[in-house]
């Protein structure tokens, strides 16, 4: 059909001289402007609402009687890796949760393959049933202290600027750069003056932050205490509410969003694997979260769909209203935000909508590359009696940086399970170079054996803590063997591993079968002592050596306030 027959249409079934293609009868419509309630049908002609407030008769009806209609939700900053599924999965794991846009970076695989992965997830996102926009990675590698398995500068970029599903540029975490006026930072922020450019800015505050948004940077997603917030609101930023696996920030900020800011306030979930989908939900759990603690009902809906929409420049979206996008969520609940029906663009998800999409052909099955370990490869020699250790904090990307006593036997410093310090180490994995960074870190509370895991953030060599080096060994050469993964190894032998080969980060199976396989790891590891609730994604994120305090990498502990490299092979 031509753009001019379907206009005919369309214009037709709004005024209802002709029946809509779908019609949502009796349905309670949430105003996320008033925050009234109106009992109204709602009209759709292919993907495009063409009705509310009136009657309507429809070739297909849905009984909309003692439900709500909101806006689809938009994920606004997320990495889909971390979901542990391909796009195609993640597409059925959420859809469902109301999810009807997301916005990604694929950061993680681009890390691993550079423009290969890139060119992946803008295959899958024409695929979808959702509408999955893709943000063009900024920061690959994102720093010169880690091995990333690809470079990617502005010129490898920029020929996908003009892609439909491209918003823009993706988190610039790279803020020293940025305030450095780095040559080749400043070459990839240039082309995307008048288009959009997501930020990553922790901690930023006062003249620097400045700085940081003068380079026309719109939003930030690190955001984690209310003053910072309410500081960046001022100026002009764009906030994200973050509440993923490991960084849980909804609680901090919530107080944020009220009547007032609730128009440049958004949700993401950044990274949020498949098991707390399962047990807690998406963003659906974030809405009635954030409404169960006080926040203005129709305000924390509008932070989910319009003030999303509007932040990322999706104007046709966002709002139950004629001429926009028919992705529609229907609840039993407001407040609860239990999610009954959803529909995206026009279409309702139900058994088989998924079944026509295209299969997208997987990449990266051959990126893990390094070679197998022994447990000499874990030893720490010699230094002074106090050494620095990583402090890890449950629901914190951001590490402490501390100075403990570490044991040590002849001149070989030795993990110390009864005060809970662990070794953790680095394997490089891309075949660049066969490093191997060590450390200590506290805050798992590991009594005996050795976790390990491919997704190590943003390099994603193989990251693995432990307090026996056989452990830790048995548990790195599992996942070698597996071409990456989740590995808990204990007593010389694998207790649970999960086979994550698409890049090392992503399963081939089902998002079932990713949830299922993630129970059993959660169980290995509190077996061996571990205190912490998502321990293979705290692993992933002691090698992100961009964020304060204390990181480990490939080659050695990162001091970010020294801004050094304190140890390595």
């Amino acid at each position: 059909m031509t753009q001019h027959a379907f206009l005919e249409q369309a214009i037709a079934q709004g005024r209802g001289t002709e029946p809509a293609d779908l019609v949502i009868k009796e349905v309670g419509l949430l105003d996320i402007l008033s925050g009234g309630v109106t009992t109204t049908d709602i009209a759709i002609c292919g993907d495009r609402i063409v009705g509310t407030y009136e009657d309507y008769s429809g070739k297909r009806e849905i009984d909309g009687k003692g439900l709500f209609a909101v806006p689809g939700f938009i994920d606004t900053h997320l990495h889909i890796e971390s979901s542990l599924v391909t796009p195609a999965e993640f597409d059925r794991c959420v859809l469902p949760h109301g999810v009807t846009t997301a916005i990604c970076d694929p950061h993680e695989i681009a890390n691993v393959l550079g423009v290969e992965g890139i060119r992946y997830f803008l295959a899958s996102a024409e695929a979808t049933v959702m509408d999955l926009r893709v943000q063009l990675s900024s920061c690959v590698p994102s720093s010169a202290f880690e091995t990333s398995g690809a470079r990617l500068l502005a010129a490898d970029l920029l020929p996908f600027r003009d892609h439909p599903k491209v918003i823009g540029l993706a988190e610039f975490m790279n803020f020293p750069g940025v305030l450095a006026a780095d040559p080749e930072v400043l070459d990839k922020l240039a082309p995307f003056q008048d288009g959009h450019i997501d930020g990553h800015a922790p901690l930023l505050r006062g003249a620097d932050l400045n700085g940081y948004l003068t380079a026309r940077i719109a939003t930030d997603h690190e955001t984690t205490t209310a003053d910072e917030a309410r500081e960046k609101l001022r100026k002009g930023m764009t906030i994200l509410i973050r509440e993923g696996s490991v960084s849980k920030d909804l609680h901090a900020l919530a107080e944020v969003l009220d009547e007032n800011t609730s128009s440049f306030m958004c949700l993401c979930t950044d990274d949020r694997n498949p098991l707390d989908i399962a047990e807690q939900g998406h963003l659906d759990y974030m809405i009635r979260t954030l409404i169960a603690l006080g926040r203005p009902l129709h305000h924390v809906y509008r932070a989910a769909s319009w003030s999303a929409a509007r932040a990322f420049g999706l104007r046709d979206r966002g709002m139950i209203a004629p001429g926009r996008r028919a992705d529609i969520v229907l609840v039993e609940d407001l407040a609860a935000c239990s999610v009954n029906t959803v529909i995206s663009a026009g279409r309702l998800v139900e058994p088989g909508i998924f079944d026509d999409r295209p299969v997208i052909a997987p990449v990266g099955l051959d990126s893990m590359k390094a070679e197998p370990v022994s447990a000499a490869d874990f030893e720490v020699a010699g230094g002074p009696a106090d050494l620095p250790v990583i402090g890890v904090e449950a629901g914190l990307i951001i590490t402490q940086h501390r100075t403990m006593a570490v044991p040590s036997k002849g001149n070989v410093r030795l993990a110390d399970a009864a005060n809970d310090i662990a070794k953790v180490a680095v394997v490089a994995r891309h075949g660049l170079n066969r490093n191997i960074g060590r450390g200590f870190v506290t805050g798992f509370g590991l009594k005996r054996g050795a976790i390990a895991s491919s997704v190590a953030h943003d390099a994603h060599n193989i990251c693995v803590i432990g307090v026996d080096d056989e452990d830790m060994a048995v548990a790195v050469n599992r996942l070698i063997d597996l071409k990456g993964g989740f590995v808990v190894a204990s007593g010389g032998e694998v207790l649970a591993d999960l086979a994550l080969p698409l890049a090392g980060l992503m399963s081939l199976g089902s998002f079932e079968a990713v949830r299922s396989g993630l129970s059993p790891l959660r169980s290995a590891a509190r077996r061996l002592g571990c205190t912490l609730e998502e321990p293979f994604l705290q692993v992933a994120f002691l090698a992100l050596p961009v964020i304060p305090h204390l990181k480990i990498t490939d080659f050695g502990l990162f001091d970010v306030d020294r801004f050094a490299i304190v140890g390595g092979s």
